[in-house]
């Protein structure tokens, strides 16, 4: 494989970012140096061939299976920097969650990133984009990505975003990464968005009204609903989470359970207000109350897209991958 040098590029609008011009206030805003692992991923992708990136595999099926011919790489691992004090943590896009989860663990932390079994990456979870069942309370998975390195078609590193909320600007690269599984740029470093990790967390089940109990509760973490039974998740301090436990027994969701249900494999996307309309006689379903997302356990016919958006896609693929080497057989809209 002909070698590529992988040199580092960072995204258009972000070299005047932050607006100083001190040597001091350049430093401050200037990323790290390139760890060597990511130049040696950035060496593997090469710039020519299809290549596929593997996590954890846990989500593989996401979007379709890439096709066989392509080279399988991995992402470089490992948690590189937690920084409390800045609520952001940097990690090589192969870490996995849980390693990621438990370094944050120590600092009393923790990354809205769903873990969807054994083995998870960062980088996988971050490509697939499906957001952690609690987004009604903690907001959608593309949040959480501050900053991203990854490497392009053309086997370049290139920098997307900042590492601190108030110094992103220029193109929002990492909110187009996220749910690209792979098909625009293959990520190998993110900087992410962390949270205080909640004193107490609560899951209670009951028969009443899911969309009630969701406009009576204050900021609920997730409201889920089968057609019959509701379930909710409250989170925060104590003596708050004590209060709205009490609201929602008031509305028939007061029994103490171990968690969420069992969701079922398939999912597909509703406005939130089309909810309603699901029944409890049809293919069984875990609904997000408030979000849109239906957990389904028959596969669901893919969507059309509106033809101007059809049109972005393929123009955003054109311009970023026009070669279609990155994670080939995988799309996007099909999931």
């Amino acid at each position: 494989m002909r070698r590529h040098p992988g040199p580092v590029r960072r995204c258009p609008g972000e070299a005047a970012r932050g607006g100083g011009v001190g040597v001091g206030h350049d430093r401050a805003l200037a990323p790290p140096p390139v760890a060597s692992p990511l130049l040696r991923f950035a060496d593997e992708v090469g710039d020519f061939g299809p290549v596929t990136v593997a996590g954890g595999r846990t989500q593989w099926s996401v979007g379709g299976e890439p096709l066989p011919t392509s080279r399988l790489l991995r992402a470089p691992a490992g948690v590189l920097a937690v920084e409390p004090a800045e609520m952001t943590v940097r990690a090589f896009a192969g870490t996995t969650v849980a390693e990621l989860a438990a370094a944050l663990e120590d600092v009393g932390q923790e990354a809205n990133l769903p873990d969807p079994g054994p083995g998870a990456t960062v980088g996988g979870v971050l490509a697939v984009g499906h957001s952690d069942l609690r987004r009604l309370g903690r907001g959608p998975l593309r949040e959480v990505l501050l900053q991203v390195r990854y490497v392009s078609a053309e086997g370049v590193v290139i920098t997307g975003g900042g590492p601190t909320v108030k110094n992103v600007t220029g193109f929002d690269l990492c909110r187009l990464l996220v749910g690209s599984l792979g098909t625009l740029g293959l990520m190998g470093e993110v900087i992410l968005r962390t949270r205080p990790a909640p004193a107490v967390c609560r899951w209670l089940a009951g028969d009443g009204d899911p969309f009630a109990l969701r406009d009576a509760l204050f900021r609920p973490a997730a409201v889920l609903w089968d057609g019959s039974r509701t379930w909710c998740c409250l989170e925060g301090y104590g003596v708050d989470v004590e209060a709205q436990a009490a609201v929602a027994a008031r509305l028939g969701v007061g029994e103490e359970v171990a968690g969420p249900p069992p969701r079922p494999p398939y999912r597909r996307s509703l406005r939130p207000r089309e909810l309603r309309e699901l029944r409890s006689e049809g293919p069984s379903f875990v609904a997000e109350v408030g979000v849109g997302t239906v957990h389904m356990a028959e596969p669901v016919d893919p969507t059309s897209l509106d033809p101007v958006v059809s049109g972005l896609h393929a123009s955003l693929k054109a311009a970023l991958d026009p070669s279609g080497r990155l994670n080939p057989g995988r799309d996007p809209a099909a999931r």
